[in-house]
């Protein structure tokens, strides 16, 4: 049973200017820019904004050599530090990384 006044209905984040879905958003532009300027050695970065076209919740994934032989732990703690100023205005992040193959 759901406790009083919470409802079992879907979860929306709450938005203050929704975007399309088209091409990209300025805000994940933004970040993969910062991204590819502080991991000059990335094969691959990936930012997709999750939150509807928001801004408010990304999902981010950087393949760098950076990323050699350190941890999960270590490389999402390098990724966050890179972006530690536009993390304080968002609601939720995913970070997905690797180092390349081979």
């Amino acid at each position: 049973m759901a406790a009083a006044g919470l409802s079992r209905g879907p979860l929306f984040l709450r938005c203050r200017s929704w975007r399309g879905l088209a091409s990209g958003t300025d805000g994940e532009s933004r970040l993969a820019r910062l991204l590819r300027e502080k991991f000059p050695r990335a094969s691959a970065i990936k930012v997709v904004d999750i939150s509807g076209g928001c801004g408010d919740m990304y999902e981010i994934h950087v393949e760098s050599e950076e990323f050699r032989e350190k941890r999960p732990v270590q490389q999402h703690r390098m990724v966050t530090q890179a972006l530690s100023e536009e993390i304080k205005h968002m609601h939720g992040l995913r970070i997905f990384t690797s180092a390349p193959k081979g």
